[in-house]
């Protein structure tokens, strides 16, 4: 049987349990440093609280160590590390490969996405190294996948399943720290990508003027799980450390839901990596949380609709259009409800207008603030519907974990199991002197405000004793107890399903290849983001040389995103001549030009600084 794990964002142990309750079965959150999102970084004391209430639902916790480290740093590094693993962290994912020669606790590593990870060489690589898990490129297309999964069937394959997408390969990204001294590598990225840009050849003619030609619609793979599962992933990830509670409840239990169809399509054949099932009081849906207009990307290949040039903020779900316009409000011809305080938006000249309703009259809309470019016939989206947020606001699930209780006798007492742990109490033999098998049912039954829900008792078809009430508290409370201490391992039954295949347990570590950069050459040597010593002996370098240290002459970014196919001009597909002379640039509002390579042979455009 194959394990599935949902695996969710945490910006802080409010998200992550939010998520857990929501139904992931892993999260990964930042800790206070050294992860690829600078802003959402949580302290020891915190993570340690998101660990043991995850466990007890058998729910792993990833922490983000994910940066590139300079030498001064790799102390910290690893001491960071270790507190990781003495508080329960479940496994870490790196970038840098000066981490993978240090002295580390037996704690799981997993390759980050930003080790750039697109090939069946790579992630052989990586496992060579002692890598449990790959994190593999967004831009990957389910054969791919499938293909790396037949060569290297050993490594589990994390895939990202929904939210916001980076228009570089990860890890392969400098224009933020060209433009801004902002490395993405170091967490700090200032999304250049989501700005506008003038499109502009050669002889200086403009072809696009001050659009978001380099920003991608969000990720969005839910009517595609099966394919996933298929293709060999094992893990599905969810984007968004810098998204609110409200965002991880809807995503999560969308996707929750989602897997738990699938594995009740084919019983026997999946299950989850964590126990528990929740109990949802909302229905969730994807389009009325942030999205900038949802993609499948890549999964079946190259498409023309992937990104948003128009706007790289969040558009929302499509409601309706303008039926009518009056000085102070208007009509919309919609099957949709509205609430005052929605927001909605809409596009007019390559630009989003959004504003808020401040009263609802049926289909007729009051704004707060008249939008003077609003006409008939505009399409109109809502990017923030008051309702539902006002619904999710609320206690919106709750996860239990179904459990079947069994009461026994012991020579000076009872004991009470769960099936893994059993506990017992002291107590004298009473024959009952009326009947007292439904109080016991109804004693032991009460598990409300654990993580327990009991769906059965079972007692000896003979029992005949009588028991106080305080004994059968005393084994109640013993027995919780007891399973939320068990909690860190899988259940009898996952364990028996499973046949021992844990998604995560820890690994011991090989010996490195002596060469490590004839295993795995890059084509220019920043790309290697060496930035520290450690890495430098790692890979053979005579001295760290990453971009954010040296600099480089090779591409800012490398794209599977192409505006020559985009705009209808691939070579691949039409022997139409471009109406452009070569090379093609990108120019922003401030006069930086960057000149654009179409490498057909890879199917990849890069983008060079001018």
């Amino acid at each position: 049987m194959r394990l599935l794990e949902l695996l969710a964002p945490a910006k802080n142990a409010e998200c992550a349990i939010a998520a857990i309750d929501h139904g992931a079965d892993a999260v990964y959150i930042g800790a206070g440093r050294y992860g690829a999102r600078a802003q959402a970084g949580n302290d020891i004391g915190d993570i340690a609280s998101v660990c043991r209430y995850a466990h007890k639902f058998g729910a792993k916790v990833y922490v983000t160590v994910n940066t590139i480290i300079y030498d001064d740093e790799l102390k910290d590094t690893q001491g960071l590390i270790s507190q990781l693993h003495e508080i329960g962290v479940d496994a870490i994912l790196v970038q840098d490969m000066g981490l993978v020669t240090l002295p580390l606790p037996d704690i799981a590593l997993h390759a980050s996405t930003q080790t750039d990870n697109r090939s069946a060489e790579k992630v052989r690589w990586l496992y060579s190294l002692g890598f449990k898990r790959v994190v593999l490129a967004r831009e990957l297309s389910a054969s791919e996948i499938a293909a790396i999964h037949k060569e290297v069937p050993d490594v589990e394959l994390e895939v990202f399943v929904h939210g916001a997408l980076c228009v570089s390969y990860s890890g392969q990204c400098y224009i933020s720290e060209h433009c801004f001294h902002r490395s993405a590598n170091r967490g700090a990225c200032a999304q250049v990508c989501r700005m506008p840009f003038d499109l502009v050849d050669a002889s200086g003619k403009v072809f696009e003027r001050q659009r978001h030609l380099l920003s991608l619609k969000d990720l969005c793979q839910i009517d595609h799980m099966q394919e996933l599962i298929d293709a060999g992933a094992c893990s599905f990830k969810i984007e968004g450390r810098l998204k609110d509670v409200s965002y991880i409840k809807n995503v999560v239990a969308a996707y929750s839901q989602s897997l738990n169809a699938i594995i009740a399509a084919h019983p026997g054949r999946y299950c989850r990596s964590s126990r528990g099932m929740v109990k949802y009081s909302f229905t969730p849906d994807l389009q009325k949380t942030f999205n900038r207009g949802f993609t499948n990307y890549f999964l079946h290949g190259r498409q023309k609709d992937i990104f948003s040039p128009d706007t790289p903020k969040a558009i929302g779900e499509f409601v309706g259009t303008v039926k009518e316009v009056r000085s102070d409000s208007f009509t919309i011809a919609s099957v949709k409800s509205f609430a005052n305080g929605d927001g909605l938006c809409f596009i007019s000249g390559y630009e989003l207008n959004g504003f808020r309703i401040n009263k609802a009259v049926g289909n007729r809309l009051y704004p707060h603030v008249m939008p003077r470019q609003l006409q008939r016939g505009i399409s109109l989206y809502r990017n923030y519907d008051q309702e539902f947020e006002r619904q999710l606001s609320k206690t919106t699930a709750q996860r239990v974990i179904p459990v079947v209780l069994t009461l026994g006798m012991t020579s000076d007492g009872y004991s009470l199991t769960d099936g893994v742990s059993l506990v017992t109490a002291v107590c004298e033999h009473q024959q009952a002197q009326k009947p007292s098998r439904d109080n016991i049912i109804s004693q032991l039954s009460r598990l409300g405000g654990t993580a327990y829900e009991a769906t059965a008792v079972n007692i000896p078809q003979d029992f005949q004793y009588f028991i106080p009430n305080s004994i059968l508290s005393e084994l109640r409370r013993k027995l919780v107890v007891a399973m939320d201490s068990a909690g860190n391992g899988e259940s009898s039954e996952l364990r028996e399903n499973t046949q021992g295949h844990a998604l995560q347990e820890n690994i011991k570590r090989v010996s490195l290849p002596e060469d490590c950069s004839q295993q795995y050459p890059a084509a220019y040597t920043y790309l290697y983001n060496v930035s520290n010593q450690r890495a430098a002996d790692f890979y053979g370098f005579q001295r760290a040389n990453a971009y954010e240290i040296a600099g480089g002459n090779g591409p800012l970014m490398q794209c599977r995103h192409c505006l020559r196919y985009s705009l209808g001009y691939c070579s691949k597909v039409t022997s139409a001549k471009v109406p452009w002379q070569s090379p093609l640039m990108l120019r922003l509002s401030d006069g930086r030009q960057f000149r654009l390579e179409f490498d057909c042979k890879k199917c990849q455009m890069n983008v060079y600084a001018f």
